[in-house]
């Protein structure tokens, strides 16, 4: 019997989602299934992977062979490169305290970006609905910090004086106005 991990489609029409499962290759898409190991959601930005690593794991090293799609989710996953590790260290090549060493700061290192791209889209988000809005998103002016001089010495250096958002942005409307009263 040949086993697949593929994706199982769920969800409405243009809104998919989808179970990765193992099953049977002679089953339909969407029929019987051995289990379930996770999911995707490819509406969300960034898409959203839930997925049981050491079950994937345990599969793969049974033989079970993912589809085009369902590989590059164990790729992203990091299933894929612990495959990779544990075969090494089956040869000979690394040990077992290397290769978890390894595995764990990769984990590490992937859930990190996740979590920066999250943040990133959640920014991009705000930023959208500032501009539909019309409320411009706040910039929070640098702040320049000048080294203590004692009283009495100039050093010769003149003072920069930083000029807040809202007066620029005053500026730029009463600019646009002069061109409009031009034209």
């Amino acid at each position: 019997m040949a086993v697949k991990i593929r994706l199982q489609r769920h969800g409405r029409k243009k809104r998919p989602f989808y179970h990765i499962v193992i099953a049977d290759a002679r089953s339909p898409r969407d029929g019987r299934f051995i289990e379930k190991i996770g999911y995707y959601n490819p509406m969300t930005k960034p898409a959203t992977i839930d997925l049981d690593r050491d079950k994937a794991y345990e599969w793969l090293m049974k033989g079970a062979q993912p589809t085009n799609t369902a590989n590059a989710i164990l790729r992203f996953k990091g299933i894929l490169y612990k495959k990779h590790l544990m075969l090494g260290v089956k040869k000979g090549a690394l040990t077992q305290e290397d290769a978890d060493a390894k595995y764990l700061d990769f984990i590490n290192a992937k859930d990190e970006k996740i979590a920066q791209r999250f943040e990133q889209s959640a920014r991009e988000e705000l930023e959208r609905l500032a501009k539909i809005s019309g409320v411009p998103p706040k910039i929070e002016a640098p702040v320049v910090e000048e080294p203590a001089a004692e009283e009495g010495e100039d050093d010769g250096s003149t003072t920069v004086v930083e000029m807040p958002a809202e007066d620029f942005a005053d500026e730029k409307s009463t600019a646009a106005e002069g061109d409009e009263t031009a034209a």
